[in-house]
């Protein structure tokens, strides 16, 4: 059974972590925690007032501007949002360390970019990282982002890498870990077929992205660890359709440990699973692919309370949320309560503390995941329009 799963909020650097109270406020604090201590609840911070980090919910898409919605934790719910100049339309977003936001720009100035922000952790105020935006050409047709982040070993430590699916390429752009900026690594971009959606798995090796060629496919590609360039996989294109049956691929999701991958079908309703081994060749699931419902879209894959891997897909066409556990095989198998009402959902985003964010026609609807991986609304929608992409930037104490 998975127990790990990568998720598109990710934390770098900061060790063993504890949430404790903030010092003075209500506030979420992140300690380091000695290593030889980290199992002991007794031992927290040693420092007398930890760093302390507001969650927020970070909502990109067509109406020029990013949104930060506050998070109030435990509950989830979200307050009112302070906004920022952001790409007129994007359909990719991610962020390293608590630190830096990037979302894909393929509309700024007639070429494309990736635009770039620092992040303030109290406010979630965001500030131009220096030489944004980041050119990517006329050319280029920036899309979905996945993020590398412990690639390595290298001379000064892993390396931290950012992947743009492009118009039959993949960008490769290193990160500079102090300061945001981006920079491109030597071969980028890196030919591919036609791509909008792009993940890396969880073991920073490998950066999957979907063919959406006929007869359709993924394409898998091997990182390099010294540099962070990519060479195809043996045997991609692993393909889903064939040619007197092509499909269209949408969102994909890789897993963190047992290398399970899986990928949106959205004009039959369906997800397609792969399981990946030690050198990034797939092969499809036993009952491959898997009936979620129409106009399945946005995918993600995150551990419930009871640490089993679940997989959520947003049905926009259906209006509805599915939600599957994973058997030993990698098949996916329907929650009891699956499908969830949600109107329209484009985007999904979790946060550490089992909650789930999702994008609709409602605006933004907050679920609590339960240990079995069932959803249950928390309050009603709240009213939010343009919304394309979604992520989350806090603490994140329950991913090691």
């Amino acid at each position: 059974m998975p127990k790990l799963a990568r998720v598109i909020f990710i934390v770098a650097g900061l060790g063993a972590l504890s949430l404790v109270p903030g010092c003075g406020s209500n506030k979420q604090t992140v300690c380091n925690l000695p290593v030889a201590s980290s199992s002991s609840s007794s031992s927290l911070c040693s420092c007398a007032c930890p760093v302390e980090f507001s969650p927020y919910l970070y909502a990109a898409g067509n109406n020029g501007e990013i949104a930060s919605f506050p998070i109030d934790e435990p509950g989830g719910a979200l307050g009112a949002p302070a906004t920022t100049a952001g790409p007129t339309t994007s359909v990719g977003i991610a962020q390293f360390n608590n630190q830096f936001l990037y979302a894909s720009d393929p509309q700024l100035l007639g070429e494309s970019a990736i635009d770039m922000w620092s992040i303030d952790n109290g406010t979630g105020a965001l500030t131009p990282v220096a030489g944004s935006p980041f050119m990517l050409g006329p050319s280029s047709v920036p899309a979905g982002l996945a993020l590398a982040d412990n690639v390595g070993p290298q001379p000064n430590g892993p390396g931290v890498y950012l992947y743009v699916a492009d118009a039959g390429q993949i960008d490769a752009l290193q990160v500079n870990t102090s300061t945001g900026a981006l920079t491109a690594v030597p071969g980028s971009p890196f030919t591919s077929g036609t791509n909008s959606y792009v993940t890396v798995d969880g073991t920073d090796h490998f950066v999957y992205a979907a063919d959406e060629d006929a007869p359709g496919g993924i394409l898998a590609f091997t990182i390099d660890p010294s540099t962070g360039a990519l060479t195809a996989v043996p045997g991609s294109p692993f393909l889903i359709g064939s040619n007197t049956n092509p499909v269209s691929v949408g969102q994909i999701v890789a897993g963190f440990v047992d290398g399970y991958l899986y990928a949106t079908l959205p004009a039959t309703g369906q997800v397609a699973g792969f399981y990946a081994d030690s050198n990034g060749v797939l092969t499809a699931v036993p009952g491959s692919p898997f009936a979620a419902g129409s106009g399945a879209t946005a995918i993600l894959m995150v551990n419930a309370p009871g640490s089993n891997a679940v997989v959520y897909v947003a049905n926009e066409t259906a209006g509805s949320i599915s939600g599957f556990s994973i058997d030993a095989s990698g098949a996916l198998i329907p929650l009891a309560s699956s499908p969830y009402t949600a109107a329209g959902v484009t985007a999904l985003v979790p946060d550490p503390f089992y909650h789930l964010y999702a994008y609709g026609g409602s605006g933004i609807t907050v679920f609590n995941i339960l240990s079995s991986g069932e959803l249950t609304p928390v309050g009603s929608p709240l009213a939010f329009s343009g919304a394309t992409v979604l992520t989350y930037v806090g603490p994140n104490g329950l991913v090691p």
